[in-house]
């Protein structure tokens, strides 16, 4: 009863000034303003701008020149645009592949190491190493490994078999599966370092009453770990669509820079190589950005839809 009165006792104007003050309110508009209008700027404009061109013939430089062509852009990549056919198959290969390996051996890693084995923390930080690195750098490393003359794997090939040497980069049938595991090498260990800051917030108790009622460890990742970290399981499917379909840095520096190498074709090249290549085709360039665009809302916007329409029934 008394702090009931005191709460009625407390005049009106004692009470109004627990609102946030003119600093506070200045504050959060600063932090929250900022962010946002930075997304609008370098996300948001630039991504209804490509809708827009992808619509348009234009050749990037000057303005009085934009066409208004309708979706000729998009019967073109669809018919008369032969790379664009391999890329999205060298993605979809891309995307199976990132997802059948190394991402469930980052999750395998990951549940290895929280079992409190010796030298975690060393194995923790050489395989995390490759994520600190750009995957620029990571495809200057495995340029220098994959060299045809003096490069590491021709020299242990050289060694077994002498006078054996494979051009990795330069065979089109070796070098998109070259690339991939170059680029599953830094994969690894970013899905390992997510798996593992899931597990340490996982319950033990859980993982104890799954012995005892004797469970084996397989039996206790599958059955009782696997299901509770569904959230952490949502982010990292995300992060391996995106990763696969966005794939740039790590092929551009492999393939020689921009252009179709064959074997190597890649929407994201395809998109680079129109938009800032020799002859820009700026139309193309977004049509194929805006494909991309919808691909990957596609592919995430299906799995997110399939997996809460589950939880609701």
């Amino acid at each position: 009863m008394s702090s009931v009165r005191s709460a009625q006792a407390t005049p009106p104007r004692a009470r109004r000034s627990r609102r946030l003050g003119r600093g506070d309110r200045l504050f959060l508009t600063v932090i929250i303003g900022i962010p946002l209008l930075a997304l609008m700027v370098f996300v948001w404009l630039p991504a209804l701008a490509s809708i827009g061109l992808s619509f348009t013939s234009w050749d990037g430089i000057d303005l009085s020149d934009i066409h208004w062509i309708g979706l000729d852009n998009y019967h073109q990549i669809f018919t008369n645009y032969p790379p664009f056919w391999p890329a999205v198959r060298h993605n979809v290969i891309w995307l199976l592949f990132t997802g059948l390996l190394p991402t469930p051996f980052g999750v395998f890693l990951a549940y290895q190491l929280d079992r409190k084995i010796r030298f975690t923390r060393i194995y923790q930080t050489a395989i995390f190493l490759p994520m600190v690195l750009s995957l620029a750098v990571v495809g200057f490393i495995w340029e220098i490994i994959y060299n045809p003359d003096n490069g590491l794997l021709n020299g242990i090939l050289d060694g077994v078999a002498p006078g054996h040497h494979i051009d990795w980069l330069g065979d089109p049938k070796l070098n998109l599966w070259a690339v991939l595991v170059a680029s599953a090498w830094r994969h690894t260990g970013y899905i390992m370092i997510l798996y593992l800051a899931g597990l340490k917030g996982f319950d033990p108790a859980l993982k104890e009453a799954a012995a005892l009622d004797g469970a084996n460890g397989r039996q206790t990742f599958l059955r009782v770990i696997f299901p509770a970290l569904k959230p952490v399981n949502i982010i990292i499917l995300v992060v391996t669509v995106m990763e696969s379909l966005r794939a740039f840095d790590i092929v551009y520096v492999l393939g020689g820079g921009t252009g179709s190498k064959p074997g190597m074709e890649l929407l994201s090249l395809l998109i680079t190589d129109n938009i800032i290549g020799e002859s820009s085709h700026i139309g193309y360039g977004s049509a194929l950005a805006v494909v991309l665009l919808v691909l990957s809302l596609a592919a995430i916007g299906t799995f997110l839809f399939q997996n809460f329409r589950k939880e609701d029934q």
